[in-house]
């Protein structure tokens, strides 16, 4: 394993965070009106250009330094925000889903042989990768229920052979590198793999509303696919405790990345509404107008509060289950009206594609899907609420 992210030093994470929003607001914003950044995301062409330019600026890989350490959690916070203030920010510097949350998994249970042939390559920017967990639902596999898992891993002397087929796959097209979360006996287990693969097939991407990503999301087939016991990620059985390493600084960090997007789009409306006249005055000046960014300053400073609260909770080393739940919530349904809001000042041209504002809002509302549908966060807290209010009561007097 990594060792734990040192304690932060706020000048190293201005730093580095600063340079990475001169990075992203100089030369990856420009590639905004692209004609390679497709509904499916950014094309493998577009992708190596932009990572080109990252690696030549230093700014390639931000938060983990060349001997694998992290930053911690609030460093990251400032570093990612500074990111996403593209929605092609993140993918350029590499700091985007699911190579993030796989970068952080792979250097906390990895062997050292395995961090060399899987971990390095998408630390380099070199390969992307897929985390291959969610199944569909027509097969009644797992979604945001895990427990549910359908793939099947059976072991056959020094090899797995894994069958089942995923959905959802952020990344798979054009992904080098996977992990695989299938059922074996005594539980979940994750298996190390190389794309493409004759045994791995990609049965479609879908058209999904949201389009940052390269290679889009794919519907996968797994069929006898035969690994090695050195390709599995730690323990055979230990699947859904490793899941829970990536899940939390996982979720925390798509709030990082999308709130430095609607910090951009927040931008971009005050600018319009302070420039653009209408009945005899700039509209920021009118109440109906002024009020909503406002109120988007309010819900961008709750996010940035609530995110780094968060970060605090993982930087003292606890799991922040919970937290990373409340801030999900909390960030992705905030962000997502902030979003509304600066379309809805902008009138038909926040509806176009003359700026990047439409496409925040797109993806924002793609935000409150993935990683836990605000419902189910919701479900899951007010289960927590009945378990500590039901431990409580038994625990008064008669």
């Amino acid at each position: 394993m990594t060792a734990p992210p040192a304690a932060a030093d706020p000048d190293r994470a201005g730093l580095i965070a600063g340079r990475v929003e001169r990075f992203v607001r100089d030369e990856i914003s420009r590639y905004e009106q692209d004609a390679r950044w497709t509904a499916h995301g950014p094309s493998e062409a577009l992708v190596r250009e932009m990572r080109a330019k990252a690696r030549a600026a230093g700014v390639l890989t931000p938060h983990i330094s060349a001997d694998g350490a992290h930053l911690t959690h609030r460093e990251t916070a400032r570093v990612l925000r500074a990111a996403g203030l593209s929605p092609l920010g993140p993918v350029a510097v590499n700091v985007a889903a699911p190579d993030e949350g796989n970068m952080y998994l792979l250097g906390r249970i990895a062997t050292d042989a395995q961090r060399a042939r899987y971990l390095r390559p998408i630390l380099a920017g070199d390969t992307r990768s897929a985390f291959l967990m969610t199944e569909p639902a027509a097969d009644g596999g797992a979604g945001s229920d895990p427990s549910m898992l359908k793939t099947t891993a059976v072991a056959d002397g020094d090899h797995w052979v894994i069958n089942g087929r995923k959905a959802f796959i952020s990344g798979i097209d054009g992904a080098g590198i996977g992990i695989v979360m299938a059922k074996s006996d005594g539980g979940a287990s994750m298996f190390l793999i190389e794309l493409p693969h004759p045994a791995v097939r990609i049965e479609r991407v879908l058209d999904t509303l949201d389009g940052s990503l390269p290679g889009g999301h794919g519907v996968v087939l797994l069929e006898n696919l035969r690994v090695h016991r050195s390709q599995v990620l730690g323990a055979a059985g230990e699947g859904f405790a490793y899941a829970q390493v990536r899940l939390a600084p996982a979720r925390l960090t798509h709030c990082m990345r999308w709130l430095g997007a609607c910090q951009r789009a927040q931008e971009i409306a005050v600018g319009y509404a302070v420039t653009r006249e209408a009945f005899g005055r700039p509209l920021i000046d009118h109440e109906g107008v002024g009020f909503k960014l406002a109120e988007n300053a309010i819900e961008l400073r709750q996010a940035e509060l609530m995110i780094d609260w968060c970060a605090d909770v993982l930087d003292r080393g606890e799991a922040g289950t919970t937290e990373s739940s409340m801030t999900k919530v909390a960030v992705s349904e905030g962000l997502y009206r902030v979003a509304d809001r600066c379309v809805q000042v902008m009138g038909g041209t926040g509806l176009s594609r003359d700026t990047v504002v439409a496409q925040v809002f797109r993806e924002l509302r793609a935000f409150r899907i993935y990683d836990g549908p605000t419902e189910v966060h919701k479900w899951s807290l007010a289960r927590k609420i009945k378990r500590e209010a039901l431990g409580a009561y038994s625990q008064r007097p008669a």
